[in-house]
């Protein structure tokens, strides 16, 4: 979820300049809100919070009103009803949004087959080949925009310009439901214009330490001498940083997904200090990332967990080992060594699993004697179960009983048809 509530909105007048464009950043606006209000118009208007229900919840998205009193995603659902106590919390259902984004997507790829998801709710459209069959880029946002909203009811808000880059700043300025285009011989005023925040891949520290140096907008990012970007940020990424503020952005839209990484993590209903009960949601999540990665034909050459204290301290940690596994029970294994070396000394209110450093299945070869067969082929029975009667109706007996978790949901869930990962802006 952005953290932009529609405030500084800026958007094209009609007809507007679009001279050496050719890259669009779809958008969709508060999408799993703006989902829950399409299913309940009653709710159009009002400060919407999307996420558990229960004291312990975690907002996973919400409307522009209540961002407006400062609510953000990730912020547990308490703490965003003390900012904004005349929400309604409504709980998510991810199902919804992915058929709709699905349909979204597809709306996408009867313009260009061009399209680069990056999200369940948002993609990059590179439409410099379809200029003649359908006009200009800023004709193809305006008319894009049109059909999304016809055929689902949603809006949305695109960025125009000549590169990924800027196509994204200018989409966000836009929200909610706005267009923005920015010419390629306007790029570097428009970009002087905004805060170094702005620019791709400058966080919190990054930002900070140019803060620190005088360095606030874009603008002052271009006079600076390189040398003072690389002491504030390393020379790699003072490198880029430099690049991008100059409108150089050489990425190409990318139609195939790799994927980086998959999880599951959770959010107790109360805090737990039982390590059984920690290594038994750690097994729950384990079968879940394993059974995602195997759907997705990928192996995990590594293996991480990430432990949130009862006071939101966070850590984690992560191996390598000797080789990349999609098998649950080796997995969980993995997991349950890395939590027992944390030495958990005070209860903990989210658990989570993450395969990363994925490759495709096999690609490693063929080894000499299998240690995990037997474990391979009851995860092949499991999934044949699963996928005839559903997750729910098979799972492990050391893993049956009442549900701890308020958001037991995945970091990055993938959506068929590889559209993405299930972030809402």
């Amino acid at each position: 979820m952005g953290r932009g509530d529609g405030s500084g909105r800026i958007v094209s007048a009609p007809g507007a300049d679009d001279s050496g464009t050719r890259i669009l950043h779809v958008d969709m606006d508060a999408f799993y809100a703006s989902v829950e209000v399409l299913d309940d118009p009653s709710l159009k208007g009002k400060p919407i919070i999307v996420g558990g229900v229960e004291g312990r919840g975690v907002v996973a998205s919400a409307s522009y009103e209540a961002r407006r009193f400062g609510v953000r995603a990730a912020m547990s659902v308490a703490q965003a009803l003390r900012l904004c106590p005349t929400a309604s919390v409504v709980v998510p259902h991810f199902e919804r949004y992915s058929a709709l984004s699905r349909e979204v997507m597809g709306i996408f790829h009867e313009i260009t087959p061009l399209v680069e998801p990056l999200s369940i709710d948002e993609a990059f459209l590179d439409v410099g080949g379809a200029r003649r069959l359908w006009g200009s880029p800023g004709h193809i946002a305006v008319m894009l925009r049109e059909r999304v909203l016809a055929k689902t009811g949603l809006t949305c808000s695109i960025g125009v310009a000549s590169t990924k880059h800027v196509a994204k700043i200018a989409s966000t300025l836009s929200k909610p439901d706005g267009l923005l285009i920015v010419p390629h011989d306007d790029t570097q005023r428009f970009l002087a214009a905004r805060p170094v925040r702005a620019l791709w891949g400058v966080g919190p520290k990054a930002a900070e330490s140019l803060e620190n140096r005088g360095i606030r907008w874009v603008a002052d990012v271009i006079a600076a001498p390189r040398p003072v970007l690389d002491r504030a940020l390393g020379q790699a990424m003072g490198e880029r940083v430099w690049q991008l503020a100059h409108g150089i952005d050489p990425r190409e839209v990318e139609t195939v997904h790799v994927e980086k990484s998959v999880g599951h993590e959770e959010t107790f209903l109360e805090d737990v200090t039982d390590p059984a009960i920690l290594r038994t949601e750690l097994r729950r999540l384990s079968d879940r990332v394993a059974a995602r990665l195997r759907n997705g034909g990928w192996e995990a050459r590594t293996i991480a967990v990430k432990v949130r204290y009862a006071d939101f301290t966070t850590v984690s940690r992560s191996v390598t080992p000797s080789e990349a596994t999609n098998v649950g029970q080796r997995i969980g294994e993995i997991a349950i060594g890395l939590l027992d070396d944390l030495s958990v000394d005070q209860p903990v209110r989210l658990i989570g699993v993450r395969g990363e450093k994925l490759r495709s299945s096999g690609d490693g070869g063929l080894a000499l004697w299998d240690d995990d067969a037997d474990w391979r082929a009851v995860d092949e029975a499991l999934d044949g179960a699963r996928a005839r009667f559903g997750r729910a109706v098979v799972t492990r007996a050391s893993v049956l009983g009442p549900r701890r978790d308020v958001n037991a949901l995945p970091t990055n869930p993938r959506l068929p048809a590889d559209t993405g990962s299930d972030v809402d802006d």
